[in-house]
């Protein structure tokens, strides 16, 4: 997978929960992942398609959404509901698009598909039968991953 990929990614997140949350990300580690992947309490799909084909996958823990629901819209909430579940998606979306927007820049023209959002404990994903690069990232509220499988469309 080209760094491009995965620059645009974390580039549009940062952008993203910095404008959005007032939250500073950092980069945890890079690794390479061959199989299923572990998921955290909530997680987000965003199907890609064009130039690109694949999915990147946002996994986060209970207590940083619910903290992340708290910055956005003021309300304390103590699960992680349809409310919860549909900001997510938005702000999964948001960064999905400004990704895309970044890799255009680099003549990628790709679309998302809208965001699958999966709460509960479910132990692991499966992204595709290739390999997949996982990004794990840092903030002041807590860590979380973006899983990308992505590939040039043939």
């Amino acid at each position: 997978m080209k760094a491009e990929y995965v620059n645009s990614f974390y580039k549009a997140t940062n952008d993203v929960f910095k404008l959005m949350l007032d939250l500073e990300t950092h980069k945890e580690n890079l690794v390479l992942v061959e199989e299923m992947v572990s998921s955290k309490d909530a997680n987000v799909v965003l199907g890609v398609t064009g130039n690109l084909k694949g999915s990147v996958l946002f996994s986060f823990p209970r207590n940083m959404v619910l903290e992340m629901i708290k910055i956005m819209s003021g309300m304390e909430v103590d699960k992680i509901d349809s409310f919860a579940s549909s900001a997510l998606g938005e702000v999964a979306n948001i960064i999905g698009g400004n990704a895309l927007t970044v890799l255009s820049q680099n003549n990628y023209v790709c679309d998302i598909a809208p965001p699958q959002i999966f709460v509960g404990e479910y132990k692991s994903f499966s992204m595709a039968t290739e390999k997949a690069l996982k990004l794990s990232l840092n903030t002041s509220i807590g860590a979380f991953d973006i899983i990308m499988y992505l590939q040039p469309s043939s």
